[in-house]
């Protein structure tokens, strides 16, 4: 029997699950995606093989994507949930990242008319150290999001040029007015004497940053939805990245900027506590 590929890419049909090309060279979503008619999308990872943390959220975000892009398409949430579960529930690694997606068009040159399909790839989880260390990021200038509350594709590969390098972990969009909004993979948290504040309008709404801010209010951490402004990075205490990969990760440095005394501070390790505790028992199979 020949083992089952790292990579992994299906078309969900009326007659159930189509397994399609993968290119050898491909690496990453970007490549897995690359050359299709990009529409909406959500991506997350998995957690005991094959359970997932707030998949109605991610469905919930992709169905209020196709509405602010105007498109009228009825997505069987049931057949993608029982796909979801089918295919990690296969996959031959630990865990895996999952991206499900519903495209402008079908990509017939793969042998599908479906717009919906799912892609794995295997699950790396953030190195323990950079928990400990914090991350330092910079800035993305001429990114921007079109439609902010749509999390497309276009977007996703957009964002290529800006792949965490070996000198910056993330990158940063900032408004017309210097604020930050968001990671071009991530949200983006500053604590400002004793306050956790986030943008509030211009960026995707994250599940993770949910669920952190979820967690903040029950640790009685005060938040404001107010965007950090370049000028104010010198006096934040703490910054933070998150996303459905990596939960809560300390960032450090912003560009050449220190953030607080240089090291992971108390609220981002409160929260990740919480986050994780929280992932314990929130965690559920597709079909649940």
């Amino acid at each position: 029997m020949l083992p089952m590929p790292e990579i992994q890419l299906f078309a969900i049909e009326e007659a159930g699950l189509r397994p399609l090309p993968v290119s050898p060279h491909a690496t990453s979503f970007d490549d897995l995606y690359d050359g299709l008619a990009l529409g909406v999308y959500s991506a997350l990872r998995t957690f005991d093989h094959h359970k997932f943390l707030y998949l109605t959220h991610h469905i919930a975000r992709t169905v209020n994507s196709m509405r602010v892009i105007g498109w009228d398409y009825d997505l069987d949430v049931a057949r993608l949930r029982r796909a979801l579960h089918t295919v990690c529930t296969a996959y031959p690694f630990p865990d895996a990242r999952v991206r499900f997606d519903v495209l402008a068009t079908p990509p017939t040159h793969l042998g599908t008319t479906s717009r919906e399909l799912i892609g794995l790839i295997p699950f790396h989880p953030v190195p323990p150290a950079l928990y400990q260390t914090g991350v330092k990021v910079a800035f993305a200038p001429d990114l921007h999001r079109a439609r902010p509350l749509a999390k497309t594709g276009d977007f996703a590969q957009a964002r290529r040029p800006y792949r965490s390098s070996s000198t910056a972990y993330e990158y940063l969009l900032l408004d017309d007015a210097g604020h930050i909004l968001e990671g071009t993979g991530t949200n983006f948290f500053g604590v400002h004497e004793g306050v956790l504040r986030t943008a509030g309008s211009g960026v995707l709404e994250g599940v993770t940053r949910t669920i952190i801010l979820d967690q903040a209010a029950k640790l009685g951490i005060p938040v404001s939805l107010d965007a950090v402004h370049l000028d104010e990075i010198p006096h934040l205490q703490e910054a933070a990245l998150s996303g459905s990969s990596r939960a809560i990760i300390p960032v450090v440095q912003i560009g050449a900027m220190m953030v607080g005394d240089g090291r992971p501070g108390p609220v981002c390790q409160r929260l990740l506590t919480a986050y994780n505790s929280f992932v314990s028992q929130a965690i559920k199979t597709a079909v649940e």
